[in-house]
């Protein structure tokens, strides 16, 4: 099974996004109250954001928290039962 690198598809779906909504990364940063450099490392799949951004991107940008996610999935452990 691959490893899904969250950090780099939240950053494609992001810079993709901001792209389509005709925004620079400043006009997005000044609009969520956080700084540029965030937004680019953001993007570039430097680090996740914390919930309190997530929500401040999806509604600078206008678009449904899923729209953001698009691609990343995650399926839980199995778990298996035994003795030591």
């Amino acid at each position: 099974m691959a490893v899904v690198d969250i950090a780099a598809i939240f950053g494609d779906n992001l810079a993709r996004m901001r792209r389509g909504a005709d925004m620079s990364q400043d006009e997005l940063a000044l609009r969520c109250g956080i700084h540029r450099t965030e937004i680019s490392q953001l993007e570039r799949g430097l680090r996740i954001p914390r919930l309190d951004t997530f929500a401040k991107i999806c509604s600078s940008l206008e678009v449904e928290p899923a729209e953001l996610m698009a691609g990343i999935v995650w399926r839980s452990a199995r778990i298996e039962y035994g003795s030591f």
